[in-house]
Parts: C-alpha cells; sequence; structure tokens
C-alpha cells in the first residue's frame, strides 16, 4: 500500500509539474544529488523532500536529502563550499546560514560568496507580540507605554544571534528606545511567557505566534514584510503604521557551490521554480508557515547581497558577536 500511495503521490505531482515543466536534460541531470540540511526537525525537511521529489520528476535524478546539523549550520556550509561545483551537491539553506552567521561569529571559514545561489524557495515573516492583558494595541501604543515604563523596556526572542533577536534591534533603533533583549532557549519558552503576561514583548516567527494571536491569548501587533500576510488580514506591517524602516523577512534557499557553471545553476533553478509554483507544493509549503517564492539566480543573488548589507549595520549596533 505505501508503495501504491507513493507512486499516486508521485504520479499527481507530475500532472502539476507537466504544464510549462522544463525538459528532461542530459549531461549534468544524470545521476544523484546531495541535498544538504544544516538543521534537524522543523519543516526544513519537508520542504527539501518536496523539492526532490521535483527535481527527480523534472531532472532526472536522485535527489538524497542529506542532514548535516551541528554548529549553526557551519557544518553543512562548510561541507557545500568544499564540494566539487558540478551539480551533484546543492544545500537548502536559511538566511541565517549564508547571510546571519558570517555577520555574527567570531570566526566563520565561509561568506556569502562561497556559494552561487540558485533559487530563493519561500519567506516568512516576523510578528511583534504582547500579552494579551497588555493595553498596547498597535506599534505606536506600544511605544508610548515603554517611553512611561522604563523597566519594562525588554522584549524576547527564540534565542541569541536569531533573526528575531535582530529584527528587535532593528525596531529599538527606529523607535528610537533602548530595549533590553531577553534571549529564551527556543520559540516554545517565549510563548509561555507572552501568554502568561512575564514579558512586556516578544518578536518570533509570525507560523510560530499566529494560533496563539487567533486564540486571543496573546496579540501579535505588527509583521515585518513589506505587505499584510493573507493570513493576518487585519494586522498592519510596521512600514504601514510609520515605521517604513522595519522590513524584514526570513528565507529559505537552493545554493550550490561558487564556481558551479551557469548551465548547471539555470538548469536546476528552472526545475526548483516550477515546482514550487505546482499547486501541490505550493500549498504544502504553505501549510508549512512560508510563502512560496521560486525566483531565479540573479533575483536571489541580489536579494543575498541586499540582506547582507541590510543586516551587518544591524548586527554591529546589538554588540552581538557569537563564539
Amino acid at each position: 500500500m505505501r508503495q501504491i500511495r507513493s507512486f499516486i503521490s508521485v504520479l499527481v505531482l507530475a500532472l502539476h509539474l507537466a504544464p510549462g515543466g522544463v525538459s528532461h536534460a542530459q549531461g549534468s541531470s544524470v545521476g544523484v544529488t546531495k541535498l544538504l540540511l544544516p538543521f534537524e526537525g522543523g519543516s526544513g525537511r519537508p520542504v527539501a523532500e518536496s523539492l526532490a521529489e521535483g527535481a527527480r520528476l523534472l531532472l532526472g535524478r536522485t535527489v538524497v536529502v542529506e542532514s548535516r546539523p551541528g554548529a549553526s549550520g557551519r557544518i553543512a556550509a562548510m561541507a557545500l563550499k568544499r564540494a566539487a561545483p558540478d551539480g551533484t551537491t546543492i544545500a537548502q539553506f536559511p538566511i541565517v546560514v549564508p547571510v546571519m552567521a558570517p555577520l555574527s561569529f567570531k570566526e566563520v571559514p565561509y561568506t556569502s560568496r562561497d556559494f552561487a545561489p540558485i533559487s530563493q524557495i519561500a519567506t516568512y515573516d516576523l510578528a511583534l507580540a504582547v500579552p494579551n492583558a497588555h493595553p498596547a494595541r498597535t506599534v505606536a501604543e506600544l511605544v508610548d507605554w515603554l517611553k512611561k515604563n522604563p523597566p519594562q523596556r525588554f522584549y524576547g526572542s527564540p534565542g541569541a544571534g536569531t533573526l528575531p533577536h535582530f529584527l528587535g534591534v532593528m525596531i529599538a533603533k527606529a523607535i528610537e528606545i533602548d530595549m533590553t533583549h531577553v534571549p529564551y532557549k527556543g520559540a516554545a519558552a517565549l510563548k509561555v511567557d507572552l501568554v502568561e503576561g512575564t514579558i512586556p514583548c516578544g518578536i518570533s516567527v509570525v507560523s510560530d505566534l499566529i494560533d496563539l494571536h487567533r486564540a486571543g491569548r496573546i496579540r501579535i501587533l505588527a509583521t515585518s514584510g513589506e505587505k499584510r500576510l493573507s493570513q493576518l488580514p487585519d494586522v498592519a506591517t510596521f512600514a504601514e503604521q510609520g515605521y517604513p524602516r522595519v522590513v524584514a523577512s526570513g528565507w529559505v534557499g537552493i545554493f550550490a557551490p561558487a564556481g558551479t557553471p551557469r548551465a548547471i545553476i539555470d538548469e536546476w533553478s528552472a526545475a526548483l521554480v516550477t515546482t514550487v509554483r505546482s499547486a501541490a507544493t505550493r500549498q504544502r509549503l504553505i501549510n508549512l508557515g512560508v510563502e512560496p517564492t521560486g525566483t531565479s539566480p540573479d533575483e536571489f543573488a541580489a536579494i543575498v547581497e541586499a540582506d547582507v548589507a541590510r543586516w551587518a549595520p544591524i548586527i554591529k549596533l546589538s554588540g552581538f558577536q557569537a563564539e
């Protein structure tokens, strides 16, 4: 039965991918490719498995999803850097690996230029939330409250050196209030304190907080993207609330080793974009709490470069440096 279900799922995806799909290429499309993952758990593996299935159908390659966890993503990053630039090893990295880590760690033996961007796969926004009993219902009201309550000028995040941590630094700069960062050991602990009201505000990925917001147990005041989320149509962005410099999103993308021939990059990019934009994969990614995108290599390279420029001064301002 498992084999029958697997065959049916592949057939359904093939039907979704067929219109406008990429041609079945030769040369680089024959053989096995390793798709490296830098972290265990979360949505990383389901996303990677969806991409691997699409690549098998479109490129005729066997794609093996291989976890290389540890050292905040640096083990997977170094494995990709050292891999042959021939399309047989690629990696699925969140923004933290190629952008944040080289800016945050005291010694990181790689930079974003050691990787060739293939395609951005999906984005995700962050949210600023307060306990449900908090009087603030907008960012402006929270700012007024913080001005009147100096001892409460702190915010929580899922951990030091995370994207929510640095978004907090960005927000503090925008509202011109010094905020103390309180790092938690993951989003679960942060959510407990937000629900119980033991911390005045917190920042995390929208998918971490949206269920509690909908249940009325916490209140999301703003999201960090360029536009409102379809899942939270009544929650305005920071920009809409008068803070145009507070715009930031996380992302997940696929990279190859630097020096990989452009023909191979383009072949992989076309297959990944077709997969991500198929109805089946798109819905699966949305269900995992991310917004499917699918970009060209040049578009993704520009995104990486812009994010390095965006976050470098913020990380420097934070004074944070990981060992």
